[in-house]
């Protein structure tokens, strides 16, 4: 099979394009797969990294507010059709798969030119700009909650399959813990608490959690964080101020960016994160309680819907975007790890809301629609 798929800016995007990738791969060895991102986001990195070809394109987002960049944005968006139709002609794909997102006005826009196949998935709940606009042209539309087909008015071929993800729930054992325990400098003792906040980080998260490291607040568990690649130099910079060393320092390890997250999130006895699609999936399948700190510029407060529907299962905590700081933060950190129990008990209790073999779905409709 050959196959586009358009994913590109943030994880969220990106990952569930990878993990649909892989699970092609794994049923057809020979397939090829090409991604179409833009030299701006973390596709640049991840899709490399998973061992797929990249061809990027200028694609952006449409802003709220009209301005002259805005409309320049556009129109370089829109003469990104030409580029995708001249690989089409040249690749000629069987199935043209997006995730969402910016990228997908163009790419889709020249399959649709083309009359190739495509295929689209939404992970959150209130469907984007880009699945709403091309919805009706695809041969189906995958989601990742039940409430997504009530906003896609008149889309008859929607198919709730959960959210694809690179993160299983696996076990991990005592000597892996031990040496990843030993590489991070933690001791084996005490509650490892994981902190990251998406792909690109959570400045309000990293405020609260610098703090914490800064005051020395985190005496009874451990930080495996996450800041961000934009963020981690902001955040030495900061430590440094304070004559502390990013890298050396007691029951804390910071990274710009965690690739072996799904030992990482296994591993944890707690999880501090946004609330994204993607990252309550993950929490979901991994069977992890959380803390929550819902991201509160995303439009109908998608993010904090997320989180409490996990907090009503009794799976997490939530705590506000405005109501964020270190003492808050280190309060329900330390309530929650205070009774072991009742953690691993919490973690349980999240994965009432996961999905099994979303993957495997995902093909099956792929390779049904197809071959009729």
């Amino acid at each position: 099979m050959k196959v586009i798929i358009s994913a590109a800016g943030t994880g969220g995007h990106i990952n569930p394009g990878i993990a649909i990738a892989n699970k092609i791969k794994e049923h057809e060895p020979d397939s090829e797969i090409v991604f179409f991102g833009t030299e701006r986001g973390l596709e640049n990195d991840l899709v490399p990294r998973a061992g797929y070809q990249l061809k990027t394109i200028e694609a952006y987002g449409i802003q709220p507010k009209p301005s002259f960049t805005n409309l320049k944005n556009i129109i370089k968006t829109m003469n990104s059709r030409k580029v995708v139709k001249k690989f089409i002609d040249e690749f000629k794909p069987d199935v043209v798969i997006g995730t969402g997102g910016y990228i997908c006005g163009p790419v889709f826009a020249a399959a649709n030119v083309k009359k190739v196949p495509t295929f689209l998935h939404e992970s959150n709940a209130y469907p984007g700009r880009a699945v709403k606009m091309f919805a009706k042209k695809a041969r189906k539309v995958f989601v990742g909650f039940e409430a997504a087909k009530e906003k896609l008015v008149g889309v008859p071929n929607v198919v709730l399959t959960g959210t694809p993800t690179k993160i299983k729930k696996v076990e991990i054992s005592s000597e892996r813990k031990d040496e990843l325990l030993k590489e991070y400098k933690l001791d084996p003792s005490k509650p490892v608490v994981l902190v990251f906040g998406g792909s690109q980080g959570a400045q309000r998260i990293n405020e609260a959690v610098v703090d914490i490291v800064k005051k020395n607040m985190n005496k009874d568990y451990q930080l495996i964080w996450a800041t961000g690649p934009k963020q981690y130099d902001i955040i030495k910079a900061n430590l440094e101020d304070n004559n502390m060393d990013i890298e050396n320092i007691e029951g804390s390890k910071i990274m710009p960016y965690i690739y072996n997250m799904e030992e990482l999130i296994n591993m944890c006895d707690l999880t501090v994160c946004r609330s994204g699609a993607m990252t309550i999936t993950e929490i979901a399948i991994v069977e992890k309680p959380a803390i929550f700190i819902p991201l509160p510029s995303v439009g109908a407060n998608r993010q904090e819907d997320n989180a409490r529907v996990l907090e009503k299962l009794g799976a997490a905590k939530v705590i506000l975007n405005s109501d964020l700081n270190s003492n808050i933060l280190n309060n329900y950190i330390e309530e929650m790890i205070s009774d072991r129990e009742r953690l691993a008990e919490m973690g349980k209790k999240a994965k009432v809301i996961a999905m099994e073999n979303v993957e495997e779905k995902i093909y099956s409709e792929i390779k049904e629609c197809l071959n009729k």
